[in-house]
């Protein structure tokens, strides 16, 4: 085994704790510190972590770097069909729904992913704008139930505008899911346990 591959294996194995313990604090403040908690573990499975490591520089995600070079990545295919927060999760282009509205859980854990990979992998350079500015390209790239686009939108926003602290707070986040993902005619059906249940 190269020496470069060996400072991969520890730079990677770092840089995805670092990005699992930023989601876990901001899970644990909006009240979702279980799905903080198990949040990424696929990336250390054998499917997502080795073709990290080879494609591991620190300033790009492997899984860019390795879908630029082959056209796709084994990681992503793997990783996206086992983790909730991730949009691709949901998409399913033969039901009669292609998009749904992703359960507040989920979506909560998803900023919590974006906000901490926007940090990490802008480092010094990162200000409030970012995860704003990446957003505006990124949601163009994806299909989204549109309830969750506006919603995300105002989210990120919100950070701009005001910054994480006063943005990313329990009472806020479910106050913005309330408002863009439950419409008035089904909202007297539901109650917020952690996620917005059904009432029968």
């Amino acid at each position: 085994m190269s020496k470069n591959i060996v400072k991969n294996i520890f730079k990677h194995i770092k840089l995805v704790i670092k990005h699992k313990w930023l989601v876990f604090k901001f899970s644990c403040k909006l009240g979702i510190p279980f799905r903080g908690f198990m949040h990424d573990w696929s990336k250390f499975s054998f499917e997502e972590f080795w073709e990290s490591v080879k494609y591991y520089d620190g300033g790009v995600s492997p899984i860019t770097r390795c879908k630029v070079d082959n056209g796709y990545s084994k990681a992503w295919l793997h990783h996206k069909g086992r983790n909730k927060h991730h949009d691709w999760y949901w998409v399913d282009l033969n039901a009669p729904e292609v998009a749904p509205i992703i359960p507040y859980k989920y979506v909560v854990e998803m900023i919590c992913d974006k906000l901490s990979a926007s940090i990490i992998y802008n480092g010094k350079n990162w200000t409030r704008n970012s995860e704003y500015d990446y957003w505006q390209i990124e949601k163009t790239r994806i299909i989204m139930n549109p309830k969750i686009e506006k919603f995300l939108t105002e989210v990120f926003i919100q950070v701009r505008d005001n910054g994480i602290e006063k943005a990313i707070t329990k009472q806020n986040i479910k106050e913005l899911y309330k408002k863009y993902c439950i419409d008035d005619k089904t909202k007297y059906k539901y109650e917020f346990h952690g996620e917005w249940k059904k009432i029968d």
